[in-house]
């Protein structure tokens, strides 16, 4: 009887270990998954900055072209 009381106890002990080791698994994947989203936004503000200013350029460009003529 003690036997079963002792296995059940390491039982326990190693499915809250797996249960631990899961939680922290799950927890790493939403943070990369957060970081992921963080970077993409960084780039999408990157190119819409540079599409910007590119475009404000050719827009002053084209108004000097008009001007000049």
């Amino acid at each position: 009887m003690t036997s079963d009381t002792e296995e059940e106890v390491k039982q326990t002990k190693t499915e809250r270990f797996a249960q631990w080791l899961m939680a922290r698994q799950e927890k790493k994947e939403e943070k990369e998954t957060s970081l992921e989203s963080l970077m993409k936004f960084n780039i999408f503000l990157s190119i819409a900055t540079l599409v910007t200013v590119a475009g404000a350029t050719v827009a002053d460009y084209v108004m000097m072209a008009y001007l000049w003529i």
